[in-house]
């Protein structure tokens, strides 16, 4: 009788030991966000920095996220915003540091995006890092996740980006 008390609680630790970091894994998985919408509001920012033709993305336990999109594409916010088929960044809360993969256009030149941060969500702004200076936008611009179009855009063989006429204008 004895042994078989012994034997009640083994597997009671067993169950405590594996199924309880099973339960609370599936409990902080869907505390996450089944798209990267919820998520960037999870973390303080707002939906709508990434297009809503988001394929695939995985958040690492380093903070790297990684967004896939099925080709790269354009938008526009305050200005024009290019995103590549894969845009990583470093995601804390309030912040996109260290990105790589989305480009904004200023004066005609096209600027690898740095970083994206929202100090202060009651200010209404975001701050866009384009490496040589922030620019500050209305978070509203950022509200709803755009519509992002790739049609006229494409790679030539230096993998330089090249646009056709219809997204010049």
């Amino acid at each position: 009788m004895a042994l078989r008390m012994r034997f009640r609680s083994f597997e009671a630790a067993i169950v405590v030991v594996v199924l309880v970091p099973l339960l609370l894994s599936v409990t902080v998985a869907a505390a996450y966000s089944s798209s990267i919408h919820e998520l960037l509001r999870n973390y303080g920012l707002p939906a709508g920095l990434f297009p809503e033709t988001v394929k695939s993305y995985n958040l690492d336990q380093t903070g790297v996220l990684e967004v896939k999109l099925d080709q790269p594409c354009m938008t526009k916010y305050d200005t024009r915003m290019l995103f590549e088929t894969v845009v990583r960044a470093n995601l804390s809360f309030g912040q996109l540091k260290g990105l790589e993969g989305l480009s904004q256009e200023e004066l005609f030149l096209w600027l690898p995006v740095k970083g994206i941060i929202v100090n202060d969500p009651s200010s209404g702004l975001i701050l866009i890092d384009i490496g040589l200076a922030y620019k500050q936008l209305s978070l509203s611009l950022f509200e709803v996740p755009p519509i992002c179009r790739s049609q006229g855009l494409s790679r030539n063989i230096e993998g330089r980006k090249s646009f056709g006429f219809q997204d010049l204008r």
